[in-house]
């Protein structure tokens, strides 16, 4: 039990430290803008912008938005997952292919892969499938690299343990390799997961096409600032969300390892 509540507070704390800090920014920055200090035509007072948060939920269907941007979001999560994990592990299987494409992958995650928006509309559409396309694109990099990290950081002594139990490769890879890569991969996956929001959000934003991005396209038009600035809000609190679930993905699996 007290063990329980110790955990409790650890988590706590540092969230109210977190909260406390955010309200104290926009505080400071309340002041330097009701000082004039900052120019309110570039940033909008912080007290607007929460206002403006209930007007953009009656008038812009923001919780619909919500849901578009989250599935485009979910569908690209859980793919760049299902596509770069195996692409890792078969970079590790396979010494020649690792070396011959690992910088190729690197230097993918540093591509300006979004500026190709043309070509992926002409392949795709304007739909969700070029949103979708597009953030597993930008997301698969830090996945695949850290999937193979994971692997071959996997401790020689744990190997040879698997070897003397006569394990198979599949058997040594499910019971000792993917669980000590486990740390590095989630590493991996939040990297892969920070690149896909921002680009489902970015492309959204670009090809005008439904969503928070097609919103905050909308209302930085009509130069609504309270209103741009809270919708980015609801992409944080988007964002947030996927990445508490992550989060607690990871402690279970953590514990299960």
């Amino acid at each position: 039990m007290h063990m329980a509540n110790v955990m409790k507070n650890d988590r706590l704390i540092p969230m109210l430290c977190g909260a406390l800090c955010v309200v104290g920014a926009f505080g400071v920055l309340e002041l330097l803008l009701r000082f004039d200090i900052i120019n309110r035509y570039i940033v909008p007072l912080p007290s607007d912008v929460l206002g403006a948060f209930g007007r953009i939920v009656v008038e812009e269907d923001v919780l619909a938005r919500c849901r578009e941007t989250a599935y485009e979001m979910g569908v690209s999560a859980i793919l760049v997952i299902l596509i770069g994990i195996p692409i890792g592990a078969v970079l590790y299987r396979f010494d020649s292919l690792r070396k011959a494409l690992e910088d190729w992958i690197a230097a993918l995650a540093a591509a300006p892969i979004v500026l190709a928006f043309p070509l992926f509309l002409v392949l795709f559409g304007r739909s969700s499938t070029t949103v979708i396309v597009m953030s597993i694109a930008n997301g698969l990099a830090p996945i695949i690299l850290k999937t193979t990290e994971g692997l071959m950081s996997t401790r020689p002594v744990l190997i040879n343990v698997g070897k003397s139990l006569r394990l198979s490769q599949r058997q040594m890879f499910w019971s000792i390799l993917f669980p000590s890569a486990l740390p590095l991969i989630f590493t991996g996956i939040r990297l892969s997961w920070t690149f896909v929001l921002i680009s489902v959000v970015g492309v959204e934003f670009l090809i005008n096409l439904g969503g928070l991005g097609q919103l905050i396209n909308d209302l930085a038009e009509r130069y609504d600032m309270a209103g741009t600035y809270a919708a980015i809000g609801f992409v944080i609190l988007v964002s947030v969300v996927f990445f508490v679930c992550l989060e607690h993905i990871e402690r279970v699996m953590g514990r299960r390892a």
